[in-house]
């Protein structure tokens, strides 16, 4: 049966920029160019090396005068398995470039800070690194170590946006009742977000992962942040370690689904959010419940049932498997600019900037400004 959120409309029309001739984004073209095939199946393969430049033009608070900071995510998380960070450079004229690392998850970013009276602050940032496509088979445990005591514990605990208690907890124990298994839990949770939640265009960037307003409201609209977060915290609840892990799409899906890639070089747009679970015997695997949301409502022709042989083949796979189309950053949470006086962030996947302590639109990369931009590239 259709949910009648499968129906909500699904607003401005998911446009593709003019392909690369040497790219990635040439390469799908002939993929892009034949009817969808209902085919999504990742599975570990070649390694692919990628290369991205954020370009941030800091701009001026119209009657602030004041100096100019910044702060940019690096790709700091790493995986033997599926993604690789590799080096980091800059160009600048800020007076200080530092690196700085999140004490709690390790996440690392680049903070800047300009001068007074520099006019024009700006730094352009190169982060190459290396993915490829994961998939976990669930039929039989494997010989995964053990999950270390302290990232359980960090990787239970609740965060400002994810709670583990009050109606999470109410929440996760009525999905997981009955389920004897990790494996059973998890994946109850994970059918359970993609039956009972949808994706809301009109959200704006990735939404914000406030897990407990959005339970308490009963409208489960929102976006990645906000729908693999859901996943997130009902995994905890229900004493399954669980993270999200906060990137960036880089490429195009390779299975020809247009709602599952970056399909323009230019991806300023294109942040993206994915979570894990920990599954004794299997290790951490990848799931992605919000990506099953995103096909039912944006992959050509739109509005798609739950039933459509595309959303049946996502639904399937996106409990295990990730396509390596996409860079992760770090797997952080309450994250502290250092030598701001904001606010912490619930997490770290956009550039965030300030002027005079005024925090830009980390959303509106056209007003901010920022350009990001991915290519692939040889070894």
């Amino acid at each position: 049966m259709t949910n009648r959120r499968d129906l909500l409309k699904a607003g401005a029309a998911f446009a593709a920029a003019a392909a690369l001739p040497h790219s990635a984004f040439a390469q799908a073209a002939a993929t892009a160019a034949a009817p969808a095939a209902a085919t999504f199946a990742p599975k570990p393969g070649s390694w692919r090396n990628f290369e991205v430049v954020t370009t941030l033009n800091v701009a001026p608070v119209e009657g602030k005068a004041g100096p100019a900071q910044a702060w940019v995510p690096l790709p700091s998380y790493a995986a033997e398995d599926w993604f690789k960070p590799g080096e980091s450079t800059w160009k600048t004229n800020a007076k200080t470039a530092e690196v700085v690392q999140d004490p709690h998850y390790g996440a690392k970013l680049l903070h800047l800070t300009w001068a007074e009276g520099e006019d024009k602050p700006q730094v352009e940032i190169t982060s190459k690194f290396a993915t490829r496509d994961r998939a976990a088979d669930l039929s039989k445990p494997g010989s995964a170590a053990p999950l270390s005591a302290q990232d359980r514990a960090l990787f239970l605990k609740a965060t400002d946006l994810i709670p583990t208690d009050g109606l999470v907890k109410q929440t996760s124990d009525k999905i997981v009742a009955g389920k004897t298994t990790d494996v059973e839990k998890a994946r109850a949770i994970y059918e359970w977000v993609v039956e009972n939640t949808y994706r809301n265009a009109a959200t704006r960037g990735c939404g914000t992962g406030d897990i407990a307003s959005l339970l308490a409201s009963g409208n489960l609209g929102g976006k990645c942040a906000d729908l693999n977060a859901l996943f997130v915290g009902l995994s905890r609840a229900a004493g399954i370690p669980a993270r999200d892990l906060y990137g960036i799409r880089v490429a195009p899906s390779a299975f020809g689904y247009k709602s599952l890639g970056a399909n323009s070089p230019v991806i300023s747009k294109a942040q993206h959010c994915r979570a894990e679970v920990w599954l004794e015997g299997f290790g951490w695997v990848g799931v992605d419940p919000a990506d099953v949301r995103k096909v039912v409502l944006e992959e050509p022709p739109g509005k798609n049932a739950l039933d459509d042989a595309k959303v049946v083949a996502a639904r399937k796979a996106l409990f295990g498997a990730w396509e390596g189309n996409w860079l992760a950053y770090n797997d952080g949470h309450d994250i502290a600019l250092p030598g701001s006086n904001g606010p912490k962030l619930g997490f770290l996947m956009y550039p965030q900037a300030e002027v005079a302590s005024l925090r830009h639109d980390c959303l509106d990369p056209d007003a901010f400004t920022y350009t990001i931009k991915a290519s692939e590239i040889s070894a």
